[in-house]
């Protein structure tokens, strides 16, 4: 597939690198040329280093791969509000949570994935790979790659989005980084997913582990 990514910072890097070595075709923008340069030199295969706006022209799916912050000036840049990602699968990794506290900055009822669809107009968005860090990805796709058969790979990427060809992209390219993809329903339920990173990230904070907070279902 031919994917772009927007952004330049570790995210970006370790999901480039995977779909790279996992044959696909990337394309890299960002706020700084000079970065965007550093991280295809760094991806190689072929990847090359373009302004936003070219990073989304004919792309199978496009990565956010920006802070929650950052997004409306990314957009802006690859002209999102003018319809350039108009039928093409956007994938949402953000968290607009205070930092080290984990709470919502979205208005009651908002989700960040709700606000890229609407400054994105006629994207397909995915929220996907919000619940873990940057570097599990990069962990996950190593064991991935082993030669090791008996290397069973857990990790799973919860999603939701509301068009299912969208949807079945983003699943490729999750498998792609050695992941499992679940798709917990449409963009209705996103923001129940964007408070459980929230969550994860409020007892992360706070010295504590969230996975001995979530009962394990036999």
């Amino acid at each position: 597939m031919r994917i772009g990514i927007l952004g330049t910072g570790t995210l970006a890097a370790v999901l480039g690198e995977a779909w790279t070595r996992a044959g696909h075709e990337i394309t890299v923008g960002g706020r700084s040329p000079e970065k965007a340069q550093a991280l295809a030199d760094r991806l190689g295969r072929g990847t090359q280093a373009v302004a936003p706006r070219h990073v989304v022209a004919g792309r199978d799916a496009v990565l956010l791969a920006v802070s929650w912050d950052g997004v409306e000036d990314m957009l802006r840049a690859s002209g999102a509000y003018e319809g350039t990602l108009a039928g093409t699968p956007l994938i949402d990794p953000t968290n607009a949570v205070e930092h080290g506290v984990g709470t919502l900055l979205t208005a009651d009822g908002d989700s960040m994935a709700r606000r890229i669809a609407e400054l994105a107009p006629g994207a397909h968005v995915v929220k996907a790979f919000n619940l873990f860090p940057a570097e599990q990805w990069q962990q996950t796709a190593a064991l991935s790659a082993a030669t090791d058969s008996s290397v069973t790979v857990t990790v799973t990427v919860t999603m939701c989005g509301d068009d299912p060809a969208a949807l079945d992209v983003v699943s490729r390219l999750v498998r792609d980084v050695g992941a499992a993809p679940v798709v917990l329903g449409t963009l209705d339920r996103v923001r129940q997913l964007e408070e459980v990173a929230g969550f994860v990230i409020g007892l992360a904070f706070g010295g504590t582990d969230p996975h001995s907070a979530i009962p394990r279902v036999p």
